[in-house]
């Protein structure tokens, strides 16, 4: 018998918008997801109250990494204060999908070698699993969402090449939303403000 496949709605770039916020819980309650995962610009730079508060009240379980906008502590705080889990650096396994990330963007408020390093810290976690997710915020070198001409991060590449996730999840480029590639066997995704319901 086949086991059940793990269904995601991801989304990121929310950016502080609660109305935004309260779609996409109404999404994940319709669509009967067993997880969200954010990946990334969730607050700043406008911070609203109830900004997350809309999946707690759907019991919905929620990972988390910060963008280029959120600090660290602040999506520490927010994942704290409504039982949700911030897996930059870490790792999560449920059902039978192990999931990993590292969040900020190079350039702006992490390096590459951290980016990686990061990623490493997180998957090590995660042997003897057959399937993963990594998320990041941002996008990886020479993916589709370099045509807004920000270049993806080399880390990032090399940690899909080396660790071979089955789903990569981002954001970061709005314009690319909902833009796909492949590099080897993991399927990238931009999933975007608007979100992206996957199944694994």
């Amino acid at each position: 018998m086949e086991k059940k496949k793990l269904r995601i709605l991801a989304a990121g770039d929310i950016h502080g918008d609660s109305s935004l916020t309260k779609k996409l819980a109404e999404k994940a309650e319709k669509e009967n997801v067993d997880l969200v995962i954010l990946a990334g610009d969730i607050t700043s730079p406008i911070d609203s109250k109830n900004l997350i508060k809309p999946f707690q009240e759907r019991k919905k379980k929620v990972l988390l990494i910060p963008g280029n906008w959120d600090s660290l502590e602040t999506i520490d705080f927010l994942a704290e204060f409504y039982g949700m889990k911030n897996i930059h650096g870490y790792s999560i396994k449920y059902k039978d999908v192990g999931i990993f990330g590292a969040g900020g963007a190079r350039g702006f408020n992490v390096s590459d070698k951290e980016l990686f390093e990061t990623l490493k810290k997180g998957n090590s976690a995660l042997s003897g699993l057959k399937k993963k997710i990594m998320v990041t915020h941002m996008h990886a070198k020479g993916t589709g969402s370099e045509f807004s001409g920000f270049e993806g991060s080399h880390a990032i590449r090399k940690a899909i090449e080396k660790f071979q996730p089955d789903l990569l999840l981002h954001s970061h480029i709005h314009e690319a939303e909902g833009i796909e590639d492949k590099i080897g066997k993991t399927r990238i995704v931009n999933v975007g403000r608007s979100g992206k319901i996957l199944e694994i």
